[in-house]
């Protein structure tokens, strides 16, 4: 009975309606209009919401102090538009993220995240999270004291992205971290550090995306000591990776830090990636980059080298014009002026080193420049410039890393959304 009396007095205190009492046509079953209590209201909205039920953003900007949460099943929160709709979070004094799901069957859809001081959006251990024409963004441009993160879901299965907006984020806009089952689809990324990065992931499509003006374009990587690690199956295809010429702003110490400015797709550490029919042009230090992880560990399950990486049919014009001299030293050094359109560090167990067979770890389908010529890689072979750098010498025979590999399968999500 308090509850229902408690939910009573916020609908008619801070003016949420239910459907049944107005005739905006919106099927919801909580309406906010933006206004001095928004935090109070909107949160509340947020405790009391039932599973099965949408709360809608009416159009304005919504101003809070501190971060706001979700933990009820089966909830959409809605707006009026990506534009129209903005929670901003200019002011904000506590929480470290604008807004944290962590409850299962979650739509975002048609609002906009603003400016808040840490990550814009989290969603943490979710089952299903769909994020619809959302857009993420730190208005005053890039900064290392923007946020981290602007879509953010981690430890997750069943992500959904598509067709949303991520502006600014000091590490990456778009980031899908130890999660399994995921769609980036149809959504830009702009002026980050990494404008989509997929971490530690299981089944992932990347598809139909436009990465610009970031620090690097597009990354997969696998990193150490963390609980979902071994990285595979992910696809890179069909996405216009252009121009990303932002230098690196992360914070100091942040991994992707070590991203060299003008990187357009970097693949570290995984298995079974297939990165076909992309649009690659105008990334300064290279157009595809597949590099082991370097750093020392202290993880015996980890797996730094990447395996299995098919490259084919992606058109690339224009990179590797002006390499990043510090974090890309040894592709500065080896590589003399202009650099190839697709960059393999070479590092392979010393067995492979050595001849004793191995694994396919880099497959070359065929990949062209605009004029339709073929493009040129190379293999830098940083084992022998490390051991032995008087007999270094790079491979740059691209047939020697021609072949085939099958298809990644496409996600099937497993989760039911209730709207």
């Amino acid at each position: 009975m308090y509850d229902k009396i408690k939910k009573i007095i916020i609908f008619f205190t801070f003016g949420i309606f239910s459907l049944l009492n107005n005739d905006t046509g919106i099927r919801a079953e909580i309406i906010l209009t933006p206004g001095p209590d928004s935090y109070e209201v909107l949160q509340e909205a947020l405790i009391l919401a039932e599973p099965n039920s949408e709360i809608f953003l009416s159009e304005g900007v919504y101003e809070f102090e501190d971060g706001l949460s979700l933990d009820v099943d089966n909830v959409t929160i809605s707006g009026a538009g990506i534009d129209k709709t903005i929670l901003s979070f200019k002011k904000q004094k506590s929480g470290p993220q604008g807004l944290l799901i962590t409850s299962d069957g979650i739509t975002l859809r048609d609002f906009a995240v603003e400016d808040t001081i840490g990550d814009a959006i989290v969603a943490k251990k979710v089952q299903g999270i769909r994020f619809i024409r959302i857009r993420t963004e730190w208005t005053g441009g890039p900064k290392s004291t923007n946020g981290a993160y602007g879509i953010y879901p981690v430890e997750s299965t069943d992500v959904l992205i598509d067709s949303c907006i991520a502006i600014g984020a000091s590490d990456a806009g778009i980031y899908v971290g130890q999660s399994e089952r995921i769609k980036v689809i149809n959504s830009e990324a702009r002026y980050n550090v990494a404008g989509i990065e997929i971490e530690n992931s299981y089944h992932a499509e990347v598809t139909g995306n436009i990465a610009q003006h970031n620090t690097g374009g597009i990354l997969v990587f696998d990193l150490p000591n963390l609980p979902k690690q071994g990285g595979h199956d992910i696809l890179i295809a069909q996405n216009e990776v252009l121009d990303n010429d932002t230098p690196n702003f992360a914070p100091e110490g942040n991994i992707v830090g070590k991203t060299p400015n003008g990187t357009g797709i970097m693949v570290m550490a995984n298995e079974r990636v297939e990165v076909r029919n992309n649009r690659i042009s105008g990334n300064a230090t290279a157009g595809i980059l597949v590099v082991s992880y370097l750093d020392d560990y202290d993880d015996k399950n980890y797996n730094p080298l990447p395996n299995a990486i098919f490259i084919h049919n992606n058109k690339l014009n224009n990179n590797g014009f002006n390499i990043d001299k510090d974090r890309a030293a040894p592709i500065a050094e080896i590589v003399e002026g202009k650099a190839p359109e697709i960059i393999w560090d070479g590092v392979t167990k010393i067995s492979e080193w050595l001849g004793f067979g191995g694994s396919k770890r880099l497959i070359l389908g065929e990949n062209f420049k605009d004029d339709g010529t073929r493009v040129e890689m190379i293999n830098l072979n940083l084992i022998s410039y490390a051991l032995i750098p008087w007999f270094h010498s790079p491979n740059k025979n691209y047939n020697n890393y021609e072949g085939k590999m099958p298809p990644i399968d496409k996600v099937n999500f497993k989760t039911k959304w209730s709207n």
